[in-house]
């Protein structure tokens, strides 16, 4: 089942063409994959998947419904945002993880917010002040906070590229079995041909903005 596509997608700024006539099909419970060199429009493309930018030309169908049907809110709910540089909010762990809930006036699940921290290497952390984590504990918790909205598909951008490298393995260990166990669907952008075999199944090499090349990752990443 296609659960994200998008349709001839591509932004223009300023005459400046970031992303051009990209179309692809995510399916469901697979992490696609989107890689190329630092400038060719990886990030540009994610954040037009769930309108944190607007395209100025093409569309993104999510479950075939055209997103610009979806009110933002919800879109951004359920297509989450993991960013490549976490920004956390003051305040303890479970306030930064049920941060959703909390702005939505909802009630907060505690034992499947614990639950939840304990699949990514976070017991015991609930309480812990956000100013005191590490690197990879706060990316972590940001992977947490947008798993704890329950999303359809998952964006992350460049996950673990600022961590050292064993900060950034233990990440990925843990959302690889995260990704697994929950059946989640994510788009993944990276740099780093390692870092796409390791956690993809198919994607699209971009180049200026254009898919030049698609199709398993290990075809991707030649």
């Amino acid at each position: 089942m296609t659960r994200l596509a998008t349709r001839g997608l591509g932004r223009t700024v300023n005459g400046q063409m970031l992303v051009q006539e990209v179309t692809i099909e995510v399916q469901e419970e697979e992490v696609f994959v989107v890689f190329g060199p630092s400038g060719s429009g990886k990030t540009s493309l994610l954040r037009l998947l769930n309108r944190l930018d607007e395209p100025t030309s093409g569309t993104v169908l999510l479950d075939g419904t055209d997103y610009r049907d979806i009110e933002p809110r919800m879109l951004r709910r359920r297509v989450g945002w993991v960013p490549q540089a976490p920004t956390l909010i003051d305040g303890t762990v479970a306030e930064n993880v049920a941060w959703g809930p909390t702005l939505r006036e909802e009630p907060v699940d505690t034992d499947r917010l614990d639950a939840l921290l304990d699949r990514l290497g976070l017991s015991g952390f609930a309480e812990r002040e956000a100013d005191r984590l590490s690197g990879g504990e706060a990316q972590r918790v940001a992977i947490a906070r947008t798993l704890f909205n329950d999303p359809d598909v998952i964006l992350l951008d460049e996950p673990a590229s600022s961590l050292d490298t064993e900060a950034a393995r233990r990440v990925e260990d843990l959302l690889r079995a995260a990704m697994a166990d929950l059946s989640l669907t994510a788009v993944l952008v990276t740099h780093d041909a390692s870092r796409a075999r390791r956690l993809g199944h198919r994607g699209v090499r971009l180049e200026d903005g254009r898919v030049v090349r698609g199709g398993s990752v290990a075809e991707v990443v030649a």
